[in-house]
């Protein structure tokens, strides 16, 4: 509650002058997490470790949900939205399946995933979200996708050589992706070079991250010039809340949102930065109290997932407004604007209190006994 306290009051000085976001629609986002934490809290998460195929079939339904006819909304040439009396974002709230199915999925092998026929099978399936979320396309929430599989798979007992050699596979797809991309760009009517398998700001971001000493501040590198000015600015105790220039100028782009990190280091300093990863740093560590504590591989995983995401995203959040990674659509949790993506976070919350409660031997459930 401190953290989300925290999150709030950041994000209220970063709606200001911004009327596409409202600050009242972001406290309603607290307030239906809220209850959907607690009705998850309450709901015994066992019954759905052997759901993986149901939960994959809930999870490519949601992603696949804003290319619907009437409900489905495109927003900055991407279709992620539907329209159902208000706007969500369905790719958000499949995170909760994604973490559900793939820890099911793992959880069958009971912590040895030793076989490479069974591993490459794993994987297979574990990679159809990503597969789907990129037809609208998402390669933010992509990306998490990815993480929490990848956490699960390492957590699961996935061979150390496997995974080395997906992520070597996974290297050598992204280099053909450039390279192909070379032979299939194409030229628009008004002299553009557009590419097709790659969009050009994505092409721009990552060539402006890996050469930022030769990039051109004044276009391609223009977001992440104002970022780390805006950090920079900010000094030891800040600029004082709703006082930062550089957004309330309109310099910093989608402050409330991607950048909301800068925000925070402008207004409240070196020392507001602290307080909110000391608040990170307290709640990843009592969640892997909580699930080294877990009798149950499907309980644990669950844990794992979620604190692997949130690190991801905090991580690359916050690296992406220093220049330390390439810059993406990636939020930071409890803190960015986005009601979808604050309900989620909840929910998220909510499983792990389910964890707690049902097998923990911290929590009070240990009357349902451990599966150890």
């Amino acid at each position: 509650m401190l953290l989300v306290g925290f999150g709030l009051v950041v994000c209220w000085s970063a709606v200001q002058g911004y009327e596409r976001y409202s600050f009242t629609r972001q406290a309603a986002g607290v307030c239906a997490g809220l209850i959907l934490m607690a009705i998850v809290w309450a709901f015994d998460y066992r019954k759905l470790a052997g759901a993986f195929v149901p939960l994959l079939v809930i999870t490519v339904v949601l992603i696949l949900s804003p290319h619907l006819p009437v409900i489905g909304v495109t927003t900055m040439g991407a279709t992620s939205w539907i329209n159902i009396g208000t706007q969500i974002q369905p790719g958000e709230f499949a995170k909760v399946t994604v973490v559900l199915f793939a820890s099911s999925l793992v959880a069958r092998y009971g912590g040895k995933l030793d076989d490479f026929k069974e591993y490459c099978k794993v994987v297979g399936l574990l990679a159809i979200p990503f597969l789907c979320i990129m037809t609208q396309p998402d390669l933010g929430t992509g990306l998490v996708y990815m993480f929490i599989a990848a956490t699960v798979l390492i957590m699961g007992g996935a061979r150390a050589k496997y995974i080395i050699a997906t992520i070597v596979l996974l290297i050598a797809v992204i280099a053909a992706v450039f390279f192909v991309d070379e032979f299939l760009k194409y030229e628009t009517d008004d002299g553009t070079i557009e590419y097709r398998l790659l969009k050009n700001y994505q092409r721009k971001r990552l060539f402006v991250f890996m050469n930022q000493g030769n990039a051109d501040y004044s276009s391609d590198a223009y977001n992440l010039q104002q970022a780390m000015i805006a950090i920079g600015s900010g000094g030891l105790f800040g600029k004082g809340l709703g006082s930062s220039t550089q957004s309330s100028l309109g310099f910093l782009p989608e402050a409330p949102t991607d950048f909301i990190f800068c925000v925070l280091a402008e207004e409240l300093g070196f020392v507001g930065v602290l307080v909110l990863i000391a608040l990170y740093a307290s709640l990843v560590f009592v969640c892997i109290r909580i699930a080294r504590s877990c009798g149950n591989l499907f309980g644990m995983l669950i844990v794992c997932a979620i604190v692997g995401m949130w690190l991801f995203q905090i991580l690359e959040n916050i690296g992406m407004c220093c220049g330390l990674m390439p810059i993406t659509g990636i939020p930071l949790p409890f803190v960015s604007y986005g009601s979808s993506f604050m309900v989620v976070n909840f929910i998220m919350l909510g499983l792990i209190g389910s964890v707690y409660c049902h097998e923990s031997k911290l929590g009070r459930g240990m009357q349902y006994g451990s599966a150890r």
